[in-house]
């Protein structure tokens, strides 16, 4: 994760190191999911974890360390298994990476009528205007959340797309996982 940016905010900074994680996995992957810790408080309360995923010599004392959580069941709608997800204290935010097809705004009068969800999603897929994109949204138990998009077409960190209301809906579904 070393060619990630140094972005202003540690949110920021987390949802590129995990889009430069997805970007080396490549592309056609299930969505992942992430813890986001903080980073000096791991490194104290959990040397040998800190240790293990190369955190104790990290100069940085404001960082959010992203871990990976065990993978998402497929077959499984995103947002009902988003529903089953309680954090414990010590996360202070979450992740998730997905992928999916995007069609440009002029694209959304043409959508026919009717179509039940799997209809609309060949439709899309089989529409001439279709994007590929990876999604990485991060929430903090304080509110603040980040995104970042990556075109499949345009797959470089210089062409990733940044900010904090990018795929509100995905957002909403991630703060909720931290209320009670």
């Amino acid at each position: 994760m070393s060619n990630t940016p140094m972005a202003a905010n540690p949110l920021t900074r987390a949802v590129l190191k995990i889009d430069e994680y997805a970007s080396g996995l490549g592309w056609d992957q299930p969505a992942r999911l992430f813890a986001l810790v903080d980073t000096a408080r791991l490194r104290t309360q959990e040397p040998a974890l800190a240790a293990q995923l190369g955190l104790e010599d990290e100069q940085e004392t404001s960082g959010l360390t992203p871990i990976e959580q065990d993978e998402i069941p497929s077959g499984r709608p995103l947002d009902e298994f988003l529903a089953t997800i309680a954090w414990p204290d010590a996360v202070a935010g979450c992740a998730l990476t997905v992928e999916r097809l995007m069609l440009p705004p002029s694209a959304e009068a043409q959508v026919p009528q009717g179509l039940n969800e799997a209809k609309l999603a060949e439709w899309v897929a089989a529409h001439p205007e279709r994007q590929e994109v990876r999604m990485t949204v991060a929430v903090l138990r304080d509110g603040a959340r980040e995104s970042a998009l990556r075109l499949r077409e345009k797959d470089s960190s210089t062409e990733v797309l940044t900010g904090s209301s990018l795929v509100p809906g995905l957002a909403d579904a991630l703060a909720a996982t931290f209320e009670d």
